[in-house]
């Protein structure tokens, strides 16, 4: 078994400048090996499919730079640029390790086969990581942490490392507030989570997650968003505007901003306390959960531009829609998503994710079609005359999908589009 936990730091002023200039120092090493791995990938791909068997000259085919050539580059590194030294070796080669990664994630995809966007060169103050990979030279004390080549760390222990565990990693961060330690963790002693529960009517409930009610259950039980961020928008603006005001690169600019990270980071904290929060609540409900599998970054993507015939920009809704983008963002479904599923294997429970289509936009007692925009918040069946609330509805419609006690394949309507039926009791 695997775990992590984070630690804050508290370096002196001289282990500070030493992280931050290895931090700088990595980042434009890691831009130079991204850098060479683009410009062998452009001149090396063809964007035909055929070629002329003809040719006159063939170029010479440059060595593919990988891992292993760029972690052997570094030697010559250390001697064109002596202040390299000054890095702890397997911290500077876990930095080739990482932009193998990215590259091979854009250009061949995931374990799954999902490619990801291509990789961006990293800014100033966004290359916030390194990463120890073999923790054998690291030492703990009562307060502090030694890492090679920086000393010996004050640290806040909030809590004590498990018993069995060993630290496999070690990856110190920077954060608005300070510098974190992250150990990963591993007792393999301890098998990985298989869950063996069978879901029944009494041990599940279904769940509807949406914006106006944050979260609903199939027994009736409304959780309200918090809108963290709604909350603090209008102070953020008001930091914001403050500091682009201020001279570029001034020292009242950078406090400014410093202030503007640090509220945008306990806007990310509070949310994220209130997503484990919530967790835990519904699993003291139910063993099993089922939630819809929802995409939200398809959700969140913007809206395709409009052009007429003279090739003149029509309005396309975005300025709604950007609207609608920051408050799917603010409620961050996604993240509660994966936090229930980690705390429901952690107490003994799973999650199950269910098919969204039509979860919406049928009745959970009938099964009939009953077609729904977004502004209609209540379910009116003209079929059986149920009445509740639309996400109530869904809720126990997904606990049936999940339980296997429903199945809208049958239920989909081959009509795209007509008139509500009047409900007979209104």
């Amino acid at each position: 078994m695997r775990i992590a936990h984070q630690y804050r730091l508290k370096p002196t002023t001289s282990q500070k400048v030493t992280i931050n200039k290895w931090l700088d120092m990595l980042r434009a090493q890691y831009n130079y090996l991204l850098a060479d791995r683009f410009g062998w990938w452009e001149k090396n791909r063809s964007y035909l499919d055929s070629c002329s068997i003809v040719l006159e000259h063939l170029p010479e085919l440059r060595e593919q730079p990988d891992y292993y050539s760029q972690k052997r580059s570094l030697v010559q590194l250390k001697e064109s640029r002596p202040w390299y030294k000054e890095i702890y070796s397997q911290v500077l080669q876990n930095m080739v390790e990482r932009v193998k990664l990215a590259f091979e994630r854009f250009i061949k995809g995931d374990g799954k086969g999902k490619r990801s966007g291509k990789p961006r060169f990293k800014s100033k103050h966004r290359y916030k990581t390194f990463t120890y990979p073999q923790a054998k030279s690291i030492k703990l004390t009562k307060k502090s942490v030694y890492l090679p080549k920086i000393g010996y760390v004050p640290v806040v222990f909030h809590r004590s490392i498990p018993d069995g565990f060993t630290i496999k990693t070690a990856s110190v961060t920077q954060k608005a507030d300070g510098f974190y330690i992250t150990f990963s963790l591993e007792d393999k002693s301890v098998p990985e989570y298989k869950c063996n529960i069978q879901p029944t009517t009494k041990n599940s409930i279904g769940i509807d997650l949406g914006l106006e009610k944050f979260v609903t259950t199939s027994n009736g039980q409304l959780i309200e968003p918090p809108k963290y961020f709604r909350k603090s928008q209008a102070k953020l603006t008001k930091l914001q505007q403050k500091a682009s005001n201020r001279k570029k690169g001034s020292r009242a600019r950078k406090l400014l901003y410093r202030k503007v990270a640090k509220l945008h980071q306990k806007i990310a904290r509070q949310r994220k306390d209130f997503h484990f929060k919530t967790a835990g609540k519904l699993l003291e409900q139910a063993k099993c959960i089922f939630v819809e599998d929802l995409k939200v970054a398809n959700m969140t993507k913007k809206n395709k531009p409009k052009q007429d015939k003279d090739g003149k920009f029509l309005p396309n809704g975005q300025s709604a829609k950007s609207g609608l983008n920051k408050s799917f963002n603010d409620a961050g479904l996604a993240q509660f998503v994966d936090i229930l599923i980690h705390k429901a294997e952690k107490a003994g429970g799973q999650v199950i994710k269910v098919n969204p289509s039509g979860t919406s936009q049928h009745c959970s007692n009938c099964l009939s079609d009953t077609p729904k925009d977004l502004s209609d918040r209540w379910h009116l069946c003209p079929n059986c005359g149920l009445i509740l609330d639309r996400d109530l509805n869904s809720s126990i419609l997904i606990q049936k999908v999940g339980l296997g006690t429903a199945s809208l394949k049958n239920a989909q309507s081959t009509v795209k589009s007509r008139e509500r039926s009047p409900h007979p009791n209104l």
